[in-house]
């Protein structure tokens, strides 16, 4: 299965947090990094007053479930010391599963597309950099929702 998964950080050392973060990806049994897009800086979602944030998108060959590849994401973020005090606070890695397949997955612990992945230039660009023909499941082609995101601060690295 081809799934896409979303990173961001922006505390100790970003960019590294990235790299960690992939190669802790690669190095899982039965997850195969294929493919990864350009690091974007943007600004918090919140507007508050933290770093901007670093991040990308890589895609996965992966014989996992998509609840499985979801553990797996978040024990890599434990590793790197993720801390969940508030809602789109600063972070040292997070890693959000955007897509799996042409799955459309809504439980409790998971939902498949992302359910805001169209609002965000963060993803939808490095996305679209690493399929520019992509067809999101309910939501549409990629290039359309880049283009209803209107105006956006996303600085390519």
């Amino acid at each position: 299965m081809l799934a896409y998964i979303g990173l961001g950080s922006n505390l100790n050392n970003p960019k590294q947090q990235i790299k960690t973060a992939i190669m802790a990806l690669h190095n899982t049994k039965d997850v195969e990094v294929v493919n990864l897009s350009s690091l974007y800086q943007s600004p918090p979602v919140d507007g508050s007053k933290q770093p901007d944030y670093i991040n990308a998108v890589c895609e996965v060959k992966t014989h996992l479930t998509a609840l499985e590849l979801l553990y797996v994401c978040q024990e890599i973020e434990t590793k790197q010391h993720r801390v969940r005090e508030k809602k789109w606070g600063a972070r040292t890695i997070d890693l959000d599963i955007i897509l799996y397949g042409v799955q459309v997955l809504v439980s409790k612990k998971l939902i498949i597309p992302h359910p805001e992945m169209m609002n965000r230039a963060f993803v939808l660009v490095p996305l679209a950099e690493l399929e520019d023909d992509l067809k999101v499941p309910v939501l549409g082609p990629i290039q359309d929702l880049i283009l209803e995101l209107g105006e956006f601060e996303l600085t390519k690295l």
